[in-house]
C-alpha cells in the first residue's frame, strides 16, 4: 500500500508540475503575443499624428454639379479630381466629363464643378467668346486651354494662373486674379463675368 500512495503522489506531482509548466509557458506565448500587439501600436499612434496634421495629409473639396452625391469630401494629399467624382458617387448620365481635367491633382478649399453637358461642353467646342459666356470658366479647376481661351489670356499669363492656385490653392474670390502677375485692374474687370473662383 505505501509504495501505490507514493505512486500516486507522484503522479499528482508529476500532473501539478506539468499544469505549472503548461500554465507557465501560455504566460510565456501569451505574453510573447501582447508584446507583439504592444510592439505593432506604435504606428497608429504615428499614424494619429499624421491625422492631427490634416492640412499636410489631407485635402478638403466641394464636388458639385452632374454628380451622385455632391458636397464636401476629404480626399488624401496627391489626390486627382477624378477621386473627387468617384467620391461623390460618380458623374450623372448628363455629366459632360471631356470639359473636366479628370488627372488634375486637387488642391484644398477647391470647388470641382462637374458639368452637363450641353451647358459647356457644346459652347466651349464651338468658341472661345460665346462658350465663355454660355459658361463662366472656373479659376480652381480650369486647365491651361481652357483658360488660354479667355480674352487677353495667353498661354503665358493662363501658366501664371495655374502656378499662383498651385501657390496659394484654390481661388476663393475672382478678386484674387489681381494678385496674378500681368493681370491688372482693367483685365480683372474684363474676366469678372467670365470666370468663377
Amino acid at each position: 500500500m505505501p509504495e501505490s500512495l507514493l505512486q500516486r503522489r507522484r503522479l499528482l506531482l508529476a500532473a501539478v508540475g506539468s499544469l505549472a509548466l503548461i500554465l507557465l509557458l501560455g504566460r510565456f506565448v501569451l505574453g510573447a503575443g501582447t508584446t507583439t500587439t504592444a510592439a505593432s501600436l506604435p504606428p497608429p499612434p504615428v499614424a494619429e499624428a499624421g491625422v492631427t496634421g490634416l492640412p499636410s495629409s489631407r485635402v478638403v473639396v466641394d464636388v458639385v454639379g452632374a454628380v451622385r452625391r455632391p458636397g464636401l469630401y476629404r480626399l488624401a494629399q496627391g489626390s486627382r479630381i477624378a477621386d473627387a467624382v468617384i467620391r461623390a458617387g460618380g458623374a450623372t448620365r448628363k455629366a459632360d466629363l471631356a470639359q473636366v481635367n479628370l488627372a488634375a491633382p486637387l488642391v484644398d478649399g477647391e470647388q470641382v464643378v462637374v458639368p452637363t453637358r450641353g451647358h459647356v461642353g457644346a459652347p466651349a467646342a464651338g468658341g472661345g467668346a460665346p462658350g465663355a459666356a454660355a459658361a463662366p470658366v472656373s479659376l480652381s479647376t480650369a486647365t491651361l486651354e481652357e483658360l488660354d481661351t479667355l480674352p487677353g489670356v495667353g498661354p503665358v499669363t493662363a501658366q501664371k494662373i495655374a502656378d499662383f492656385r498651385t501657390k496659394h490653392g484654390a481661388f476663393s474670390s475672382v478678386d484674387e486674379l489681381d494678385a496674378v502677375p500681368g493681370i491688372g485692374p482693367k483685365r480683372l474687370e474684363q474676366l469678372r463675368e467670365l470666370v468663377v473662383p
